[in-house]
């Protein structure tokens, strides 16, 4: 296999953004291609095989076109477009970057980071009913609260209501003390993060004295019926069954919701039925439903949340495997 060279052109103001502190960025594409990289003077030399060359060169060029348009390169950045790399699609890490949402109350633009966070939003955008389903870290709330904030400032609908079971995450948090509020906030407060980090604490709580957005656990939602809402349901793999139709046959004109859960997390009692599963089997074939999964590629937090969704599952797999030649084992015995 012959070596060749190649010769990129940095431009100096985006040098550092691009290669990472240290040329940490450099290092991680080197590793992951096989080629040596060399960074001197502004340029940067890219030393192996053809092949692995005209990849490192996409991913390098990509990673510049993206600190050009104002974004600050990250590490889960550089994953997504080696992992890209190696697909005919080693551009579209650029096309998802056009893809702007909202801006956040410091001027940060929300937008999708994957393929798949890209089909998620897109799909919100077109279907009444979202299903967004995948392992923590991959956006699903996040991107929902934006998308749901900004057809409220648009005027699409008039209020947003954001809720979840209040459930124990698998231990048992006794007698909190305070008013109602007081002791359902902690397990709403993921959804006030995201509100507060987009819109600002001072507009949230002004829309909120309003009744424009509540937060509230699932079990407020019984009797209601809500017109022209924007309405999330976070968590639902911890929903039963009951709650899970109660909830969908909430809905009045003018809506759109979005569900969200990862059935790996489940907080439900030994045993019980997931309202979030048997709904996805029950719905998927209405049109105007729509069901995104989510996988462990889609996860934009610290690289390391990726490994470990990749090791769990990866585990699950096994273990599932190893069950089924006992299973059969057992038929056979019983048998004789």
């Amino acid at each position: 296999m012959s070596v060749m060279e190649t010769i990129i052109d940095i431009p100096a103001e985006h040098e550092r953004n691009v290669c990472g502190q240290f040329d940490s960025y450099l290092k991680k594409i080197e590793r992951t291609l096989h080629v040596t990289m060399i960074e001197r003077d502004g340029a940067l030399k890219i030393i192996g095989p053809e092949a692995s060359i005209q990849k490192a060169k996409s991913v390098f060029n990509n990673l510049i076109e993206l600190s050009k348009r104002g974004n600050t390169i990250t590490e889960q950045n550089v994953d997504y477009a080696l992992s890209l790399s190696f697909t005919e699609n080693d551009g579209q890490i650029l096309e998802i970057d056009k893809d702007i949402i909202c801006r956040t109350v410091n001027g940060k633009p929300v937008k999708p980071k994957t393929m798949g966070q890209k089909h998620y939003v897109d799909m919100i955008r077109k279907k009444m009913i979202v299903f967004g389903v995948g392992p923590a870290g991959t956006g699903k709330t996040y991107l929902a609260m934006a998308m749901a904030i900004q057809a409220f400032k648009n005027g699409e609908v008039n209020r947003i209501i954001l809720t979840r079971p209040a459930i124990e995450a698998g231990e048992k948090l006794g007698f909190l003390p305070g008013d109602l509020q007081s002791k359902i906030d902690p397990y709403l407060r993921p959804l006030y993060d995201a509100l507060y980090q987009i819109m600002g604490a001072e507009s949230y709580l002004h829309n909120s004295e309003k009744g424009l957005i509540e937060v509230a656990p699932l079990a407020y939602m019984r009797g209601r019926t809500l017109d022209s809402a924007y309405i999330i349901l976070d968590e639902a793999q911890n929903t039963t069954p009951a709650q899970m139709k109660m909830f969908l046959t909430r809905i009045g004109f003018g809506s759109k919701v979005i569900v969200t859960g990862d059935q790996t997390q489940k907080d439900l009692p030994a045993g019980a039925v997931s309202g979030l599963d048997m709904a996805m089997k029950i719905l998927h074939k209405i049109d105007d439903i729509g069901f995104c999964q989510l996988t462990s590629g889609d996860v934009v937090r610290h690289p390391l949340v990726q490994k470990i969704v990749q090791a769990y599952d990866d585990y699950e797999t096994r273990q599932k495997k190893d069950e089924k030649p006992a299973r059969r084992f057992k038929d056979r015995r019983g048998k004789g």
